[in-house]
């Protein structure tokens, strides 16, 4: 496979380099298309290896009938931004009937959408368009718990103790049972366990009290889950982001996470999926240690899992300006099947969790990048990545140069492709959650409302005014965050390394200097990043590719080639290279 050549110009960061090469290329773990360790087919496409997926909120999104809410006719209305944008595939968050007591992680209905959001003709429309244009669509499925309105849980708790009816929850007598097992959200409940006043009887929830944790051990709720998810299927989604995945069951004496009744269902989950509709994608969102959450990515699960254990240490390498927290994660990674993939991300939804950290760790990233305690929530950090990374350019671009091409799917936060800011005087996770910022106009393009009755307000803050910060002024930048952008999707989705590719640690003299390369078939990408804010020179060991001309991916020119010394690099201040190892035609 060739490498492309002359693709979109404007490199992220340029820098000088002169030749030489020798030394050492660390193999860290390779990836190869194949059969699953349990000899199950691999999908046909594996289309979600090359994908750029793209995080929204329907209800922020974009206004399609002038109420203040977002919906589907409005999201249906932006699908040509998105096609235009480079993405490949949308992740929907929870769009069912809900209270919103939670922004719709409380579902009241599974096989329903929020009037609020228009009707399911609508997203029939939608889904229609979308894969139109292209686009594959995941939706989230929360399969862990419901909202105490759902009619489930109204039956449950007016049901005779014991009865099956009843069982669709998790009941106690007395709220010692699961002693020990953390509280996920110790900023707003104490504890897992809440007294019912009509079922005389506590029902456990990992998360917020409204939230009831569905029973797993009763197979009526295995069967009614796996309804859902056939009623959707048969809509033609293309899959599922499987909230709170490692929470579905609990046993005496454990964390409550990660039993192996958990993995069980999974796989009774991926076997119904596949047997009936094919190639769908299912992604775990499970925040466990590295060697768990890997167990999800043994080909008879899940397809792809959010690297939870990445994302926080891939910000402390850009705190510190050092390379070791990435080099480390990146060497520890535990193995997972051929056909599997991790899903990239370096903001989302939620608050940016501190979870998969150190103490020390997580102390040194709290002061770095949150030290207004406005800014934390729970174990976490409630803001958008251009906040966090203080509004620098350099420093954004080198998340995403980072990003996209690091091992895995990347996925970008709707608004953090123009910078978008947040309101951390909102509450809890809604500081990330405001409407996307469209135009300089009235409420940011958004809605035509009465500014009043938007679903949450637009941003005003100076540094990231919708009227400064939107996707029409930056469309007609050149310049802008947004057209870079742009660009650096085009490149990536030409470099099929980056996405399906093993991946190799470079040795470089530079601690602030992470160097790698990314290797599929013929085709061999050199990525290298300067953490520092300062210029950095390095010397990286490329000797097994010793005559390789390092041709820069996004404008095409050479460097000189690899030679017999370490090859030496310059690079600007947060930096970034994306190189093309090309052989030198015969007889050279």
């Amino acid at each position: 496979m060739q490498a492309p050549e002359g693709q979109a110009a404007g490199h992220p960061r340029q820098g000088v380099a002169q030749g030489g090469a020798a030394g050492t290329v660390l193999q860290v773990r390779a990836a190869a298309d194949g059969r699953g360790p349990a000899g199950g087919p691999v999908p046909p496409t594996l289309w979600y290896k090359d994908a750029i997926l793209y995080e929204l909120h329907v209800r922020t999104f974009f206004d399609g009938n002038g109420d203040g809410t977002g919906d589907f006719r409005g999201l249906t209305a932006r699908l040509d931004y998105l096609q235009d944008l480079g993405v490949t595939a949308l992740w929907l968050l929870p769009f069912y009937p809900s209270p919103l007591a939670d922004d719709g992680y409380d579902v009241a209905d599974y096989t329903a959408v929020h009037p609020a959001y228009g009707t399911l003709g609508d997203f029939k429309r939608f889904l229609a368009e979308a894969h139109r244009r292209g686009l594959r669509v995941i939706i989230d499925l929360v399969l862990n718990h419901t909202s105490r309105q759902h009619r489930w849980f109204q039956r449950a708790r007016r049901a005779r103790p014991g009865s099956p009816w009843r069982n669709f929850y998790v009941w106690s007598e007395t709220p010692d049972r699961y002693r020990g097992v953390r509280v996920i959200f110790p900023d707003y409940e104490e504890g897992n366990w809440t007294w019912d006043p009509v079922a005389q009887a506590y029902y456990w929830h990992r998360f917020y009290a409204h939230q009831p944790d569905l029973n797993y051990e009763n197979p009526l709720v295995r069967r009614a889950m796996l309804r859902v998810a056939d009623f959707w299927l048969r809509l033609g989604v293309d899959g599922f982001r499987l909230d709170a995945l490692s929470y579905l069951y609990e046993a005496e004496g454990t964390t409550c996470a990660g039993l192996p009744a958990t993995h069980d269902f999974v796989r009774e989950f991926r076997a119904h999926v596949e047997s009936r509709y094919g190639e769908r994608v299912l992604l775990a969102e499970a925040n466990e240690p590295p060697a768990e959450l890997a167990r999800y990515l043994q080909g008879d699960e899940c397809h792809m899992a959010f690297h939870f254990p990445l994302m926080p240490r891939l910000f402390l390498a850009l705190a510190r300006e050092e390379a070791r927290p990435l080099e480390q994660v990146l060497r520890d990674a535990p193995a997972i099947a051929p056909a599997c993939q991790w899903a990239v991300f370096l903001r989302n939804h939620d608050e940016l969790s501190l979870e998969m950290v150190t103490p020390e760790e997580r102390a040194a990233l709290l002061d770095a990048y949150a030290p207004d305690p406005q800014a934390r929530v729970n174990l976490g950090i409630r803001r958008r990545l251009a906040p966090l990374l203080g509004n620098d350019r350099r420093r954004i671009e080198l998340a995403y140069g980072l990003l996209f091409s690091l091992p895995g799917t990347p996925v970008i936060y709707y608004g953090d492709e123009i910078g978008m800011g947040d309101n951390i005087y909102l509450p809890d996770r809604h500081a990330v959650r405001t409407p996307m910022q469209w135009s300089g106009g009235r409420n940011a393009g958004f809605s035509p409302a009465n500014p009043q009755r938007l679903c949450a307000p637009v941003v005003v803050d100076p540094a990231y005014h919708y009227e400064a910060v939107n996707v029409e002024a930056q469309l007609a930048s050149p310049d802008s965050l947004l057209n870079w952008m742009r660009r650096l999707i085009a490149v990536r989705k030409g470099l099929p390394a980056l996405g399906r590719g093993s991946l190799e640690l470079v040795e470089a003299d530079n601690p602030r200097v992470l160097a790698f390369i990314r290797r599929h078939g013929d085709l061999a990408v050199l990525v290298v990043a300067n953490l520092s804010r300062y210029v950095q020179g390095v010397r990286l060991g490329l000797g097994p590719y010793r005559g390789a001309i390092p041709a820069d991916a996004f404008g095409g020119s050479a460097l000189p080639p690899v030679g017999e010394e370490p090859y030496f690099l310059t690079l600007g201040p947060h930096g970034f290279y994306w190189f093309v190892l090309r052989r030198p035609p015969a007889g050279l």
